[in-house]
């Protein structure tokens, strides 16, 4: 039996995983779906998340929770990248491999933020039709908040889904 642990990507929860988590305890494998700070039903406040390790908190916390000697496969998806990366670095004995499903990958020679600046520099606003992106003003601490829009999730992200 594997114990699955499963990060979403920007904008989703722990919900996105819904097909997938029932099919894999149905082969018999433990699944645990994290709903990241300020995601899905988490209930933290935007505002309070000013780190990529505040927004992995509940992975972070997932991950000391385990008994000694169990390991994990990590699985995250898109931005959820991030969230494995951090973790990998953090609990490497605990991980026994780390699946990145289309997700952003760090690198150990750019900064963390190189993949997702490239992509924003790659598709300008436009690209993402009525979605909200924007950033905060702290200078201390900013952040930037992504909300997906309805026409930029039906034509770019849910395109190839059927309707239910």
């Amino acid at each position: 039996m594997v114990h699955f642990v499963l990060v979403h990507g920007l904008c989703h929860g722990a919900w996105c995983w819904y097909k997938v988590k029932p099919l894999l305890e149905s082969a018999g494998h433990r699944v645990t779906a994290v709903n990241l700070a300020a995601s899905g039903i988490n209930m933290a406040k935007i505002h309070e998340i000013h780190t990529m390790s505040d927004y992995t908190q509940p992975l972070i916390e997932l991950m000391e929770s385990l008994p000694p000697g169990e390991k994990v496969t990590l699985m995250g998806h898109s931005l959820g990248g991030y969230n494995l990366a951090l973790v990998m670095d953090m609990f490497p004995q605990m991980i026994s491999v780390a699946v990145f499903l289309t997700a952003f990958l760090p690198d150990c020679t750019h900064s963390p933020s190189y993949v997702m600046d490239e992509l924003m520099e790659r598709n300008p606003a436009g690209f993402w039709l009525d979605s909200h992106l924007s950033s905060d003003l702290d200078p201390v601490k900013p952040k930037t908040i992504t909300i997906f829009g309805s026409k930029c999730l039906t034509t770019k992200i849910y395109q190839l889904c059927s309707a239910q």
